[in-house]
């Protein structure tokens, strides 16, 4: 096996992967996971829409650049979202409001002919966004790591960073059972972000992993629930997404937790399924299966994308929160751009992305 490299990329979930593949045309890269296979965490267990008005500012920016691809590549299945807004959440509707594009509040009416069983007595108010889309994840995924093995990229899995090292130019990364060395770090460790900068030395960003909970629940007698809208009530309390003919009902809740891997909170599920059975009236009887994931943020919710001020040679590529999948056509090319030392992508940057903002140096 080959162990020198221009670039060694840490973690093969949606960032690491999608962000070597560019790398991989004009470098020798190295893809280095610690899972058995790609993808295995917060990758793995996404339920990701592609919703252009969700997030903090640079979220969205990179969000509107990444359609281009998605619906290039066919990776979009059209579902449209509905933000319900209970008693006691004017300040959400009052904020989402402020910054969205192509929504518009809707009548219950209108709001059944997308989700037949809404409780009218639940909201006086339904914002609909007629322009969100299911994401083919795994599609997705592979795509990338096709192309950066179309490139000569090198992945190995099965082998966790134990140390980085840096002497001269050139890093050293060992693992359980083998040495790699390489002029660039790229940490796109997730959860594991900044366990990967302490390694490096270098100053932590306060990455705290967040718990999500999913439930997969049958849907109700005599309704084919396939082509119903994403509901959720604006303060993100809990959500449901129709999928492969069931429905999909989550807490949404974000409790900070170690790295790990991840299970479902049994009483954040309770919790949710009820809010969506008020919503609804539809009575969840059973839970056919459920499972736990990890959203990673920042303290200002923005990643953390470029070289560190003060470590040569390390750059961030963590923090995307719970919009990695839908961010990253976008976010791995200018991830790709400035590890190369170029400008941001004109397309990007005409979305109104403020560089400042995800920075690293934005922590000194």
């Amino acid at each position: 096996m080959n162990t020198d490299f221009d670039i060694i990329v840490i973690g093969a979930g949606i960032a690491g992967a999608s962000v070597a593949s560019h790398l991989a045309a004009s470098r020798r890269v190295l893809l280095l996971e610690m899972e058995e296979r790609p993808g295995y965490h917060s990758t793995g267990r996404s339920l990701a829409t592609y919703e252009a008005n969700y997030g903090p500012a640079p979220i969205r920016a990179l969000t509107r650049a990444a359609r281009r691809e998605f619906d290039e590549q066919k990776l979009l299945s059209h579902r449209d979202s509905m933000f319900l807004v209970p008693d006691g959440q004017d300040k959400e509707f009052d904020a989402l409001m402020a910054s969205q594009m192509g929504m518009r509040q809707i009548s219950l009416a209108e709001a059944r002919t997308h989700f037949p069983l809404l409780d009218e007595a639940y909201c006086a108010r339904i914002v609909l966004d007629p322009a969100t889309a299911d994401i083919d994840v795994d599609l997705l995924q592979q795509n990338f790591l096709r192309r950066f093995k179309s490139h000569g990229g090198t992945l190995v899995c099965g082998q966790a960073a134990r140390s980085l090292d840096r002497a001269g130019s050139q890093w050293t990364v060992r693992c359980k059972d083998h040495v790699f060395r390489g002029r660039t770090i790229v940490n796109a460790g997730g959860a594991w972000g900044d366990h990967i900068a302490g390694l490096a030395g270098a100053r932590l960003s306060g990455l705290q992993p967040k718990r999500r909970s999913i439930a997969v629940v049958a849907p109700p007698e005599g309704h084919a629930v396939t082509s119903w809208s994403w509901i959720g009530d604006i303060a993100e309390t809990w959500y449901c997404k129709p999928q492969s003919g069931k429905l999909l009902v989550s807490p949404a809740e974000a409790t900070p937790v170690d790295p790990h891997d991840a299970y479902a909170d049994d009483m954040a599920l309770a919790e949710g399924i009820d809010r969506f059975q008020q919503a609804t009236g539809i009575e969840v009887t059973r839970i056919e299966h459920s499972w736990g994931g990890l959203r990673s943020f920042v303290a200002d919710g923005n990643p953390v994308v470029g070289y560190d001020p003060e470590i040569e040679g390390f750059f961030w590529l963590i923090g995307q929160g719970g919009y990695g999948i839908q961010t990253s056509p976008a976010l791995s090319r200018l991830a790709a751009s400035l590890v190369r030392g170029k400008a941001v992508p004109q397309d990007i940057a005409d979305e109104g992305l403020d560089l400042a903002s995800i920075s690293p140096g934005r922590f000194s």
